[in-house]
């Protein structure tokens, strides 16, 4: 008897829920805390939002699922703690986005602990599968545990070897070939770098560093307002005011460190002093936004525009805010997968 196109689906469903049922069965069974159930432990990853996540991130070395929530935590709990902290430092509209990027973490808060506690491998939509991403890349780097989703679909290959069922078996081999050879091609690891790329890397940096240096401490009355009068020349109108000067000592002082730690790189380039540096100066770099956010020497009123004045200063905080983000996004990454580097090492 030929199965029907939509039988045939169904079937395939089925036999798919079983096998990950079987597999998240098996997955909880396996844990660095046996007095701990799997769904309980879960649940404690959120508890505390990013800090408990951390901290089951280090302690739990055996359990793909909770080490899942337990990512999951930390980078989302991490990114909106940050991102509301930042939004803070916006007068007037800043209180109102952060108290609304407060309610919705509790919302979010939640949620995951009841899911969690459900024992669902739930992924919040965006975070959760960069939450995976990350899970996957960092245990290549340190222990090459599979993540949950992983886990899953290697299991259902050899599970549905085992009933017969080749439909499924061929399309969960295929998922988990593609998905490997995706998070190979994506992985940014550093040991597969080579020392010349990197050294490249560092001089580059340096480079950088001592171009920002130039342009802000000679060369800042070019950040004006640019028109063109009816004559035809140009006018510049400037937009620092003298609260500039208090904030530029700031920024140099942070652009010396960088090239400083750029160079002791080139030096002694190892993997964690890497990680080390970068993360402050990245935590670095976020007090330096903070700090030109906080002074905001910009004065705007000199445009001959009136609806430029009102939003221009509204603009710049907010792509300072997530110029500021995407730092601490990157720091809090390069914290992780350096834990997992060291637990990795102690564990092998």
């Amino acid at each position: 008897m030929k199965l029907s196109a939509e039988q045939r689906k169904k079937i395939y469903e089925e036999e798919k829920a079983r096998i990950e049922a079987e597999e998240k069965q098996r997955m909880s069974a396996e844990s660095s805390l046996p007095d701990i159930k799997s769904n309980v432990a879960g649940l404690l990853c959120y508890v505390a939002g990013w800090i408990s996540g951390i901290i089951f991130l280090v302690i739990e070395q055996k359990n793909a699922l909770v080490r899942f929530h337990a990512m999951q935590a930390t980078f989302t709990f991490g990114v909106l703690t940050i991102a509301t902290i930042l939004l803070g430092l916006i007068p007037v509209v800043g209180p109102y986005f952060s108290s609304i990027l407060g309610i919705l973490m509790f919302i979010v808060w939640i949620v995951l602990m009841v899911k969690a506690y459900l024992g669902e491998l739930y992924k919040l939509p965006v975070a959760g599968n960069i939450a995976m991403e990350i899970l996957a890349a960092l245990e290549r780097g340190g222990k090459p545990d599979s993540p949950p989703e992983q886990a899953i679909e290697e299991s259902s290959s050899t599970s549905t070897g085992e009933s017969g069922n080749t439909e499924i078996r061929e399309k969960t081999s295929i998922t988990s070939s593609e998905k490997v050879k995706e998070q190979d091609k994506s992985s940014d690891s550093y040991f597969h770098n080579s020392r010349a790329g990197r050294i490249a890397g560092y001089s580059g940096a340096i480079f950088w560093g001592l171009l920002l240096i130039i342009l802000f401490c000679f060369f800042y009355q070019y950040i004006a307002w640019y028109s063109v009068a009816s004559d035809g020349h140009v006018v510049r109108i400037p937009l620092l005011t003298a609260r500039y000067f208090i904030w530029l000592p700031i920024l140099v002082f942070v652009l010396v460190l960088s090239i400083a730690g750029n160079i002791v790189l080139i030096i002694h380039d190892r993997y964690w002093l890497h990680q080390v540096i970068k993360i402050a100066l990245n935590i670095f770099g976020i007090i330096t936004i903070a700090n030109l956010i906080s002074i905001f020497p910009f004065d705007f009123g000199a445009i001959p525009n009136n609806a430029f004045v009102y939003v221009m200063p509204v603009i710049v905080k907010i792509v300072l805010v997530i110029i500021a983000v995407g730092l601490a996004v990157e720091a809090l990454l390069r914290f992780i997968r350096l834990l997992v580097h060291f637990t990795g090492k102690r564990n092998s």
